[in-house]
C-alpha cells in the first residue's frame, strides 16, 4: 500500500533517510559563486529594505505574504531576477515525488521558483525558495530545510545541481544541492538581513545566482 507524506511534516532525519542525502558544511560562498561588489545604488536600496524589516519586526508577527512581498521581491528585483529569460513562479504545487525502493509518495508546495527560460521553453529550475511564517523569528530559517530538500530533490533528477533558500525574513539559509550517489547538500553560512556585512553578502549571493540562472555566469 502506498503512503502519501506531506513534506511539511518531515524531519531532517526523515529526509536524509528517504533520499540518502549526505550533508556537507561550507564556510564560504566563494568556492561556488563569484561575488561582486555592490554599487552605491544597490547599497541604498538594501538599506531601505533593512529599515522596512526592522519596522515590521518591531511590531511583532511578520506573515509569509509580507516576507515575500516586502523583502524577497525587492531583494530579487535588486539582484537581477526580473529578466525576460528568468521565469518566476509563486506557490507552485510540486509533482508527486516517489521515493526509490519505498511505497511512499511526497507532496507539497514551493513558495517561489526561479526558472531558466530559453525561447519560451523552461530548461531547468536552478533556484527554489521556501518561506517560513514566523513570529519574532521564533522559527529558525533552518527549520525549513527538510521541506526544501524534499522539493529540490526532484530538481536534481533533471540537472546536476540546484540552489535553495529557506528564510523567515530575517535569516537566510542557502543550500547547494548536487546530484550524486549519494546526493549531497552543502549548507552555506546563514545570513542575517539586519546586520550590515551579512546583508551585503546576502544581496551579493542573490546577484550571483541570478547571473547563473540567466546564463551570464557558470558555477565556479
Amino acid at each position: 500500500m502506498t503512503t502519501t507524506l506531506d513534506a511539511r511534516n518531515l524531519s531532517l532525519k526523515n529526509v536524509r533517510q528517504l533520499f540518502k542525502f549526505e550533508e556537507q558544511l561550507n564556510n564560504s560562498f566563494t568556492p561556488l559563486l563569484s561575488l561582486e561588489s555592490l554599487t552605491e545604488f544597490e547599497q541604498q536600496e538594501l538599506l531601505q529594505i533593512q529599515n522596512i524589516f526592522r519596522s515590521y519586526y518591531s511590531e511583532g508577527k511578520i506573515s509569509e505574504g509580507q516576507i515575500k512581498f516586502l523583502f524577497l521581491a525587492p531583494l530579487m528585483k535588486l539582484a537581477g531576477f526580473y529578466r525576460t529569460n528568468i521565469q518566476i513562479t509563486l506557490e507552485e504545487n510540486i509533482a508527486e515525488i516517489s521515493v526509490e525502493d519505498e511505497d511512499r509518495i511526497i507532496k507539497g508546495r514551493m513558495d517561489i521558483l526561479a526558472v531558466n527560460q530559453t525561447e519560451g521553453r523552461t530548461t531547468n529550475t536552478p533556484f527554489w525558495i521556501l518561506v517560513i511564517e514566523a513570529k519574532n523569528s521564533s522559527l529558525n530559517a533552518f527549520d525549513g530545510l527538510p521541506q526544501l530538500l524534499s522539493y529540490a530533490y526532484q530538481g536534481i533528477e533533471q540537472q546536476s545541481s540546484v540552489w535553495g533558500l529557506t528564510t523567515n525574513g530575517m535569516d537566510y539559509q542557502f543550500v547547494y544541492i548536487q546530484q550524486g550517489n549519494p546526493p549531497i547538500y552543502q549548507l552555506l553560512p546563514k545570513l542575517d538581513i539586519t546586520r550590515v556585512e551579512s546583508s551585503i553578502e546576502l544581496l551579493q549571493v542573490l546577484k550571483a545566482i541570478s547571473q547563473i540562472i540567466s546564463g551570464k555566469l557558470d558555477i565556479l
